[in-house]
Parts: structure tokens; sequence; C-alpha cells
């Protein structure tokens, strides 16, 4: 029971005191869970950051619940999914319930613009990390190179294509090369 109350408690702290959305918490959720409590390992974080990435939610969410799961199966994931969620449900509700004009207060909008450029440095921090731990092999590098060249082509001239399909074509291109590799693989085992 340790443990569940453990999970709340680390996913309502990263809930409360992150702000930018999902992007921004990787990097607070791989330093809690992988560097501290030592609950996933940095491969675990990378793959769990691709499946939450492709899976329907936020990816905060879904590595919570991913990471909850690990620890303590259905209450695990029950327990990390309501900690990451419960703090931003309530902020919200308290902000909507007594002000109407919240971003309208001058503190509050000064406030949101230096928290814009903390987000954009906790979202680099989350890509770096993960590069890092990246296996250093020839397709990996390949695809994040041509992934990260297409989405700045998209984005400087303004193009109307989706960033899924990109995803989308990279998974596609990761299975062939997987088949391609297992089945080169599995010919030199029966040629021995």
């Amino acid at each position: 029971m340790r443990i569940i109350f453990d999970l709340l408690l680390t996913f309502m702290k990263i809930g409360f005191f992150t702000f930018g959305g999902g992007y921004a918490m990787l990097s607070v959720i791989e330093d809690n869970c992988v560097e501290k409590k030592k609950w996933i390992t940095h491969d675990d974080m990378m793959n769990v950051t691709v499946i939450a990435e492709s899976t329907p939610g936020p990816i905060a969410i879904n590595c919570a619940t991913f990471v909850g799961y690990r620890q303590a199966r259905i209450l695990g994931s029950i327990a990390a999914t309501v900690g990451i969620v419960l703090p931003s449900f309530a902020v919200i509700l308290i902000i909507s319930g007594f002000l109407d004009n919240f971003l309208e207060i001058e503190v509050v909008k000064n406030a949101f613009r230096g928290i814009k450029c903390a987000v954009g440095i906790l979202i680099i921090s989350a890509a770096v990390t993960m590069i890092k731990n990246m296996k250093k092999k020839p397709f990996p590098i390949a695809v994040l190179v041509c992934s990260t060249l297409a989405m700045l082509a998209i984005d400087l001239f303004s193009l109307r294509f989706s960033a899924i399909t990109i995803i989308v074509f990279a998974a596609l291109l990761g299975l062939a090369v997987f088949a391609v590799t297992n089945t080169k693989g599995k010919n030199a085992e029966s040629q021995k």
C-alpha cells in the first residue's frame, strides 16, 4: 500500500508543479521515476514516451499510467493517473469558479510569459535527454535527422502537413527495417 501512496504523491507533485503540458512534464517524470525513485529505466522511459505519443490521450497521463502499472499493476496505474490529473483539475476548477477574467489580470499575464519560456526549456531538456539515451545506430539517427528536418521545413514554409503522418511513416519504416533485419537473422541462423 505504501507504493500506491508514493505513486499518488509523486505524480501529484509532478502534476502540480509542471506547467506546459505533457512534453514539458517528460523531463520531470524522468527525473523522478528514473533518476530518483528508480521505478523504470532510461530505456523504459524512451519506450513509454514513444508509445504514449502514439496512443490516444495526453502523453504525461499515458506515462504516469505506465509507471504506475509497472510498480503496482491496476491500483498503481490508477494512483499515478489520478495523481497527475488531480492538481490540474483542481487548479482549473478553482480558477474557473472564482475568476472570470483570470488571464486578463496583469500579474497573471506576466507570469504566463515567464512560464512560456520555462516550458520551452523543459521540452528541450526532455528532447536532449532522449537523444542522449537513444541507441547510437544508423537507423534511429537517420529517422531523428529526417523527422527534425521535415518538421522544420513544414514550420518554415507553413505547409499543411500533419506531424502524425511523419510519425506513422517512421513507424512503418521501423517495422520494415525490423522485418528485414529479423528475416536476415533467421536466415543466417538456419544456414549454420
